[in-house]
């Protein structure tokens, strides 16, 4: 009787791998999101800073997409999601302060 194996995430591929294998390009792109996400979020609270806000909703919100697109585990595509968001509500709020310049 064949038995199925899981793998070990905590000797194998990291913190965010499930499957075991490392993989740099999704994490980066993770941690980029996620720090876009809450720059654009933070500085929307300050109406003098809608310009960061927006850019960097902007480009959260691009970087998010790429990184769901080639993400292999549910853990990257749960942190993307979070940081889309985050990238998002900063990106519209700093619209709505006025833009991109």
């Amino acid at each position: 009787m064949a038995q199925t194996l899981r793998p070990n995430t905590a000797t194998g591929g990291g913190l965010l791998s499930t499957d075991g294998k490392s993989h740099p390009v999704q994490d980066t792109l993770l941690a980029v999101t996620l720090a876009l996400g809450l720059t654009a979020v933070v500085a929307a609270w300050f109406p003098g800073l809608h310009a960061l806000s927006s850019w960097a909703g902007l480009v959260g919100i691009l970087t998010g997409a790429y990184g769901q697109w080639i993400s292999e585990t549910t853990r990257e595509r749960f942190g993307l999601i979070i940081g889309l968001g985050a990238s998002a509500v900063g990106f519209g709020l700093g619209l709505a302060w006025g833009g991109f310049f």
